[in-house]
């Protein structure tokens, strides 16, 4: 699907799905249009952490508004160590959700290697078991275009895994406080993106997924 049309069918998905599941497994992305990300990117970690705090509250009244509305997420993070400088800004991201309302749990990339034999496991998301769309990425790690199944059994087979790894992982909090509380700022890698690329990679609105 090109950028348009999965922007337009997931919004219009997501405004009737009860249950959400999030796959995340690439440990380097770039967020053009994500401020505290571009902060981040040229190396303004202060202003970085500044920016996700002051979108805390945004981030609460969407969690809010989707609870209300009958939306439950989860989000799984496959993390590798050592973190890299993308994943470790994610992680302070990603803290915030999971404690305004979006539970989130980590799950270490030596858990998954039985999975991946042919290849690292996908950037996945199910609402329901209606729909599946899987994020595909360019050389920069933005957002290229998506893929959508709505073969019933290929979406609950898919979500029945996330939903496994839910099972065995751990809560993002306990992980945020031993393995990322402690770092010094990460140090970006400089990506450099055009001016017009995607606001945000894979993540219409304001879910992250």
């Amino acid at each position: 699907m090109n950028l348009d049309d999965y922007y337009a069918d997931f919004r219009e998905s997501i405004a009737t799905t009860r249950e959400f599941w999030k796959l995340e497994r690439g440990q380097n992305f770039a967020e053009p249009g994500n401020a505290s990300w571009e902060a981040f990117n040229r190396g303004d970690w202060r202003e970085s952490m500044r920016l996700l705090e002051e979108n805390r509250a945004d981030v609460a009244d969407y969690h809010r508004e989707a609870a209300a509305n009958g939306l439950r997420t989860h989000r799984v993070r496959i993390v590798e160590f050592p973190l890299s400088a993308y994943l470790h800004w994610e992680l302070h991201a990603l803290k915030i959700r999971d404690e305004t309302g979006g539970p989130i749990r980590v799950l270490p990339a030596a858990e998954v290697r039985h999975l991946e034999d042919r290849a690292p496991l996908p950037e996945i998301y199910s609402m329901d078991d209606r729909k599946l769309f899987q994020a595909i990425y360019d050389e920069n790690g933005v957002l290229a275009n998506a893929r959508r199944f709505t073969q019933v059994d290929v979406v609950r087979r898919c979500r029945d895994l996330i939903v496994d790894l839910w099972r065995i992982g751990e809560p993002l909090s306990a992980f945020f406080d031993r393995e990322v509380a402690h770092l010094p700022p990460a140090r970006p890698s400089g990506t450099v993106v055009e001016p017009g690329y995607l606001e945000i990679r894979g993540r219409p609105g304001p879910i992250r997924s």
